[in-house]
């Protein structure tokens, strides 16, 4: 459905840091272009990270939320731990977020500009 998402930031080191290893939490390497970085591929869409364009400050999406997709609760919850200990701030702890018949299972950070993420996957454990 997306080709890419870009996120803007202004401390583009303490942001690679950041996707570096929530994504490798979610088994995705991370690529640079200058200062900008970079995951995923054509297949799957890009979430690049990197300064706006315009050259002002960075600023995150007011009731934005960018969801990614984790194979099972571990991934979830190594993804959560890795965002943690790299800048990221707590906007859910890891756990059941069952939504009717869907059972999901999840966490959300914010990274260290504010970018809000979470993380789901639908091979929950009873």
């Amino acid at each position: 459905m997306f080709t890419h998402i870009v996120v803007g930031t202004n401390d583009p080191a303490a942001s690679a840091a950041f996707y570096d290893a929530t994504f490798a939490a979610l088994g995705i390497a991370g690529n640079r272009a200058g200062d900008a970085s970079y995951y995923g591929s054509y297949e799957t869409g890009f979430l690049s990270v990197n300064r706006p364009r315009d050259g002002q400050p960075a600023t995150f999406a007011n009731g934005g939320t960018i969801g990614l997709a984790a194979a099972s609760q571990s991934e979830v919850d190594a993804w959560h731990a890795a965002g943690l200990a790299n800048g990221g701030s707590d906007e859910g702890a890891p756990g059941r977020r069952d939504m009717g018949e869907n059972k999901l299972y999840g966490a959300y950070l914010r990274d260290p500009v504010g970018n809000k993420l979470a993380a789901f996957t639908t091979n929950v454990e009873d």
